[in-house]
Formats: structure tokens, C-alpha cells, sequence
């Protein structure tokens, strides 16, 4: 069984939601930050990085969640979370690598920013200008949609998953989508998915366990 070792609540649910997509059997093996258990030799041993989340399938071991949801859709999502053809595979690619180098800095910068202190304590002039920098980011997405519900045309895949992984870190920091009608209703769309919704159920439960 594919195991993905992080907290549900970290970046380790975007792998969560890939596995839910394949159908694939997953389990979720807990590191609790707060203990550093991400610092312990048992899991230096699988990621030396020390860093949340990894994924052991076999003999396959992988880190950085946005490759392992990679990993997950070529291997298991094969003509549903990776589609066919060489052009949209290429595509899967370039979402996923954009997502993670362009949009994340940004995203992430706006959502620690909110998540991690008080109402009080925010730097206003750093939410605006991450703000900025978000705006054109997400017109890439817009345009992109231009030819189709999804980013790879009329179905969802993994490049859509990726993207809106990262794109939720902007919508919980407050960053509306509304400007971008297109953009709105296609993180409307992947986020209503059952497989992300049981994910998400996951990630409430977790807190509450550690209320």
C-alpha cells in the first residue's frame, strides 16, 4: 500500500487528493510538526531533507508534493489524472512547475502571512503587494481557460489538481477570484470533487483531534 507520510492539515493532503482521484490504496502516517517527528531518524532515513510530505510506494521513495502527485497520476491516474497524449502530459508539467515556483512564493507569502499572526500584527503593505504579484499570475490561468473548462481542455487532471492546490493558499489569505469569472468557477469545480472534499473531511478531523 502507497504510504504518504506527513499531516493531513500540511501540503502531504495534495497527495491525500491524488490517491482519492486514482482510487488507489493510500495511508496517511502522521508527523506531528509540533514534535518534530519530521526530524527524527526514521523519517530522515526516507526524506534526508527532513521535510513534509514523502511518499513510499515499494521501492519508489519521493518527496516534494507536487512530483508526487506526478508520480501518483502517471502511475495510477493513467487516462483520468494523466491524460494521453504527449502534448497534455507536457502540460501536466508546465502547470505543475509553474505552480510551484511562480505561484506558490506568493500564495504561501500572503497565507502565512494571514495564518500566522494576529489581525493586529499583519504588514497590510505585504498582503497588497503579494496581491499584485498574484493578479497576472492568475490571468495565466484565465487565459489558459479560454480553450476549456480545465487547464488541459474539457477534463480535470492533475494539472488542474496541482494548480488548485496552490491557488487555495490565495483564497484562504482572502485573495478574491471573482475578477476572473473563469478562474472562480474552475476552482469551483475542482474543489467540489469528491476526492477533495473526503480530504478536506480528513484535514477538519485532524484539527479537531488536536484542539
Amino acid at each position: 500500500m502507497m504510504k504518504i507520510y506527513g499531516s493531513i492539515v500540511s501540503r502531504a493532503s495534495r497527495n491525500a487528493w491524488a490517491a482519492e482521484e486514482t482510487g488507489t490504496d493510500y495511508e496517511v502516517v502522521p508527523l506531528d510538526f509540533r514534535k518534530a517527528e519530521h526530524k527524527a531518524p526514521a523519517f530522515l532515513a526516507i526524506n534526508p531533507a527532513g521535510k513534509m510530505p514523502a511518499l513510499v510506494d515499494g521501492d519508489v521513495v519521493m518527496s516534494e508534493s507536487l512530483a508526487i502527485n506526478l508520480y501518483i497520476a502517471q502511475t495510477y491516474g493513467k487516462g483520468s489524472l494523466w491524460p494521453a497524449g504527449a502534448k497534455d502530459q507536457a502540460r501536466c508539467l508546465q502547470w505543475s512547475m509553474w505552480a510551484g515556483a511562480e505561484l506558490e512564493p506568493v500564495a504561501y507569502g500572503r497565507l502565512r502571512e494571514v495564518l500566522f499572526k494576529k489581525e493586529s500584527e499583519r504588514d497590510q503593505s505585504v498582503l497588497d503587494d503579494l496581491a499584485e504579484k498574484a493578479k497576472p499570475l492568475v490571468e495565466l490561468i484565465a487565459q489558459a481557460l479560454k480553450s476549456g473548462q480545465f487547464l488541459c481542455g474539457g477534463a480535470f487532471t492533475v494539472a488542474d489538481l496541482n494548480a488548485s492546490c496552490v491557488v487555495e493558499y490565495l483564497v484562504r489569505s482572502g485573495f478574491e477570484l471573482s475578477p476572473w469569472p473563469a478562474v472562480d468557477a474552475w476552482y469551483k469545480a475542482c474543489t467540489a470533487r469528491p476526492g477533495y472534499q473526503k480530504v478536506q473531511d480528513m484535514r477538519a478531523a485532524a484539527i479537531k483531534a488536536a484542539a
